[in-house]
């Protein structure tokens, strides 16, 4: 029974068409599986009374075939909403609030059929790309239950990385469908900004920073829920729908030049061994027969961070500064909340258009950049897993870290103006610990990072090759 929570969901959902297997199978192979697993983690929380699960399962099972997710249990990072669940945010502020209805994102995956078991764990707000908070705790990495699993869509990640869940969606502002899902050996997409629209409630126009994603460890499992998510919304200004990516797995990608970014110029510190790891990945892929070419850096990378510290403080302090500005709830936000809030009300107007201007050059030194090479390289992550008590890294191979989230400049270029970005897992370090590297494609280029994707899935299958021992 256990081997049904191995298998991939676009494998599932092919049997449980056919009625090779039951939808109520699975949900009890799920069920059992997190039963085993997740104390050892705690990466799935708030998790629905079995019987209840089993019902709904039974249920589908007596309906004709309807959605590729019919019969796939999925839990939903607590910072969407999802009809009936606790959305807590990590905060004790909203511990034990109960959605009335679903996020847009969630209600596609409900209509394509997916069963909806719980929610994943997050940090507090989804700021800092450690998945721990007051309400549930912290979520351990499966390689090394004494380190972190990153985040913040790090709840999702682990729960992929332990076959709790085939599938899952995650969200992305700074690395957060990028780090959990290179700390844990899984794939995690960041869409073209746009591509997923987000709620159509509150400003609709100002904030362009942060978009849902899926994740998988299979890349046609990432395609299939990328596509489920992905379509305009009506009620929302924004957005592009850049086509079907599930398609494009059928073929090979073309010889493609991946520019290589490495350590920009000597201006981001990584910790031992990654860019080792990252250059070894790099040589398998010319021996797949693309072209790797080493890039000077193409922009600087302090003006880019100046450019994304105002503009991300500007819009974590328009969905905080309500709580900020009363007393009593300020004091239960973390820190991390309260420092960025204190900034982004301190910002003057042309302080943003400034920021906005410099993220403007980098947009327009990119579409440059991609005249010369089909996709940017760079790692996910600066560091490696560190301890789970830890609260952020403060320095990186002797380089001091000045703020809570610099360890993850290296996630910022992809960020800041809205690219497609794609993590891929590359292999384990000395001390057994997984590690990614980030592909980056022009607007609407997702489905050639994930063609891409399937091809080095193919010839490395890294998490299938090496799982967590749990």
């Amino acid at each position: 029974m256990e081997q049904l929570t191995h298998r991939t969901a676009a494998d599932l959902s092919a049997s449980l068409a056919k009625r090779q297997i039951s939808a109520e199978e699975l949900m009890q192979a799920t069920l059992d599986r997190i039963a085993e697993a997740n104390p050892e983690v705690n990466a799935i929380v708030s998790l629905r009374d079995p019987e209840a699960l089993l019902a709904e399962a039974r249920a589908q099972d007596a309906d004709p075939p309807a959605g590729w997710l019919r019969g796939i249990p999925i839990a939903i990072k607590d910072l969407a909403n999802a009809r009936g669940l606790p959305t807590s945010m990590g905060s004790p502020l909203f511990a034990g609030q109960v959605a009335e209805a679903d996020d847009l994102v969630v209600s596609r995956l409900r209509a394509a059929g997916a069963l909806i078991i719980g929610k994943t764990n997050t940090p507090e707000f989804g700021l800092g790309s450690h998945t721990f908070n007051p309400v549930h705790g912290a979520t351990r990495n499966p390689y090394d239950r004494g380190r972190s699993a990153g985040g913040s869509s790090g709840g999702a990640a682990t729960a992929l990385a332990t076959r709790m869940l085939t599938v899952a969606d995650g969200s992305d502002m700074m690395g957060s469908l990028r780090n959990p899902a290179a700390w844990n050996n899984v794939y995690g997409l960041r869409p073209t900004w746009g591509t997923v629209p987000a709620e159509p409630s509150g400003d609709l126009f100002m904030h362009q920073l942060s978009t849902a994603g899926p994740m998988a460890r299979d890349p046609l499992d990432l395609a299939l829920l990328l596509d489920t998510m992905t379509g305009t919304d009506s009620r929302q200004p924004h957005g592009t729908f850049p086509g079907v990516a599930a398609p494009m797995l059928e073929s090979a990608p073309p010889r493609l030049r991946l520019g290589w970014l490495g350590d920009w110029g000597g201006a981001l510190p990584f910790e031992p061994g990654l860019l080792e790891l990252s250059e070894a990945a790099l040589a398998q892929m010319g021996d797949l027969g693309h072209e790797v070419r080493p890039l000077a850096p193409p922009f600087s990378a302090e003006q880019m961070w100046e450019s994304w510290i105002t503009l991300r403080s500007f819009s974590v302090t328009a969905g905080l500064h309500a709580l900020y500005d009363d007393p009593e709830k300020r004091a239960h936000l973390k820190p991390a909340a309260r420092w960025e809030v204190a900034r982004g009300q301190k910002l003057t107007a042309m302080e943003l258009h400034g920021a906005s201007m410099t993220r403007s050059d980098w947009f327009r030194t990119t579409t440059r950049l991609f005249e010369e090479v089909d996709m940017l390289v760079l790692p996910s992550t600066q560091v490696w897993p560190f301890p789970v008590e830890m609260e952020h890294p403060t320095e990186i191979n002797g380089t001091a870290m000045d703020t809570y989230h610099r360890w993850m400049q290296v996630v910022i270029p992809g960020s800041l103006i809205g690219l497609p970005v794609l993590n891929i897992p590359i292999g384990f370090g000395e001390a057994g610990l997984p590690a990614g590297l980030q592909l980056i494609a022009s607007r609407g280029g997702a489905g050639r990072l994930l063609q891409f994707a399937q091809q080095w899935h193919a010839a490395t299958d890294w998490p299938n090759r090496r799982p967590p021992e749990i």
